[in-house]
């Protein structure tokens, strides 16, 4: 009798899809803290599963998994042929198991966009905007955003972020921008007061840790409009 063919959900892996085989299905959550993935018998339920991120469900599958959080094992997980950033990883210190941030602006203040990428992989885990907005704010919130992905979803590893301005506001507990609060900017400062009240009532409970360009190139959570 043929084997039931089975549709493996990964919500939080290295790669987020949907995969037909479950050794396929373990290379994304091989090593990665706190996996979200599930089996299911028709592909009708895997993407309806899929596109809802609040699905009900415990951090299990219907085949034996092996987790190992060590460096190795997660310079293992990234994309075969990126000898480059495994280098990066071994002779530079550059830790692949972390978020990177980063943001971008269309003139300063402009239209500003940020978004939030697994290291090992490049793959983006959030982005918002564009809203109009300074590049400092963009990183601020930025940073402020994977700390509360990573409390939400009870996952602890690095952040990287190239601007020494974000940390230190993150570090403050406040955004210390001069940009003007008016009817343009309203709904950004509104953003701005969330985030500083999710740091008054969160202690920072990850290392945030400045981006080195000079031994690790850019971000990769660059949006690459240099």
């Amino acid at each position: 009798m043929a084997k039931r063919q089975k549709y493996y959900v990964v919500w939080r892996g290295i790669q987020p899809g949907i995969y037909l085989t479950w050794e396929e299905c373990e290379h994304q959550v091989k090593g990665f803290p706190n996996p979200k993935y599930k089996a299911f018998d028709t592909e009708a339920e895997a993407m309806a599963a899929f596109a809802d991120p609040d699905y009900p469900l415990e951090n299990h599958t219907d085949e034996p998994s092996r987790h190992n959080e060590s460096k190795i094992e997660v310079i293992k997980a990234v994309k075969d042929g990126n000898d480059t950033l495994i280098n990066k990883a071994v002779s530079g210190g550059l830790q692949l198991n972390a978020l990177a941030v980063d943001a971008a602006c269309s003139g300063n203040p402009g239209m500003m966009e940020y978004q939030g990428v697994y290291v090992g992989t490049g793959q983006r885990i959030f982005h918002f905007g564009p809203v109009f907005g300074t590049n400092n704010i963009g990183e601020f919130l930025a940073i402020v955003h994977a700390l509360a992905y990573m409390k939400k979803n009870n996952i602890s590893m690095p952040i990287y972020s190239d601007s020494r301005n974000a940390m230190s506001w993150v570090k403050q507990k406040k955004c210390r921008t001069k940009l003007e609060r008016n009817a343009k900017t309203e709904q950004l400062f509104q953003l701005i007061e969330r985030a500083e009240k999710w740091l008054q009532d969160n202690p920072l409970s990850v290392p945030i840790i400045k981006w080195d360009k000079n031994l690790w190139g850019e971000t990769p959570a660059d949006f690459g409009r240099k």
